[in-house]
């Protein structure tokens, strides 16, 4: 198994940046083969203090191994991901990949 994690600070100028992102990973990034698990969605508030509220959105894919995920990093749907919505909408991005 190798899980891939990315968390999304998206641009506080566009009140939708959120929500478009959380469709566009939907449109783009949901329908590549490869993926075992796909969930993609929004911060949840939490009173816990070791819980992270300064992102927006966060998405977490399994994929079977390493090769089906860098397969994924240079799908075109994932590509125009990346052109399309994300360059648009986000002003940071962390990923945490581990098998």
């Amino acid at each position: 198994m190798f899980s891939h994690v990315v968390i999304f600070w998206t641009d506080p100028a566009n009140p939708n940046s959120a929500d478009e992102l959380v469709q566009g990973a939907n449109t783009y990034l949901k329908p590549i083969p490869g993926v075992l698990h796909f969930h993609v969605g929004k911060m949840v508030p939490s009173h816990r203090d070791v819980v992270d509220r300064s992102y927006q959105v966060a998405l977490n894919l399994v994929f079977p191994d390493k090769k089906s995920q860098d397969d994924y990093q240079v799908h075109p749907m994932h590509l125009d991901f990346v052109e399309k919505v994300f360059k648009k909408v986000c002003k940071k991005v962390t990923v945490y990949d581990f098998a």
